[in-house]
């Protein structure tokens, strides 16, 4: 991602990553070791996103979201909020009913986190980006505060009755992020580390 940036020019085309993590946590630049308290010898890495810190596992989807957000005269904020909305869409189109909570970005189903956000900026290009919970052992978040919130509790699809596989919400998710993008056509690529939508 930082290459990708890095080296991009004002034509390159924006790409959205489609992957899962083996298991990992991950400490924003904002991260503090406190709220890291029983990690379990699962691996720790400290990235260049904003926020605390979070757990990534198989059974979670990851977005990443590399776009120039200056050549379409975007703000962090409308970038975040879209981001946010395409998730409330998505779970509204399966009947979950989610949420925003100030000052604490992500997606909550009654009151527990289901979306996690975190980007970093450099040039007017973003990198990072989202995580929903599908189907995962969501015993890792039990050893930190996730997001740097105490007794924060977190949910996932499977826990809310859909049975739908990791593949299959991707599908279904990637249309609500398209459109809230107002990305109109597309490419797909693959690699044997992730699945690569170019726009």
């Amino acid at each position: 991602m930082q290459h990708f940036t890095e080296t991009r020019s004002k034509d390159t085309v924006d790409e959205l990553w489609i992957l899962q993590h083996p298991g990992v946590y991950t400490l924003g630049q904002a991260g503090k070791p406190e709220h890291l308290f029983n990690t379990n010898n699962i691996p720790v890495y400290p990235i260049d996103r904003g926020g605390q810190v979070t757990y990534h596992g198989i059974g979670q989807l990851i977005v990443y979201i590399l776009i120039d957000i200056k050549r379409r005269k975007w703000g962090v904020k409308k970038l975040v909020q879209a981001l946010e909305q395409s998730v409330i869409d998505y779970l509204a189109s399966l009947n979950i009913h989610a949420k925003r909570r100030d000052k604490a970005p992500g997606i909550y189903v009654l009151e527990r986190k289901i979306s996690a956000l975190g980007l970093r900026i450099r040039h007017g290009c973003t990198y990072h980006g989202l995580s929903l919970n599908v189907n995962m052992d969501l015993t890792p978040f039990q050893g930190i505060n996730p997001c740097g919130y105490t007794d924060l509790e977190v949910t996932q699809l499977c826990d809310l009755g859909i049975t739908d596989d990791f593949d299959q919400v991707s599908k279904e998710f990637l249309p609500y992020l398209l459109s809230i993008l107002n990305y109109s056509s597309f490419s797909i690529a693959s690699s044997p580390y992730k699945k690569l939508d170019s726009f």
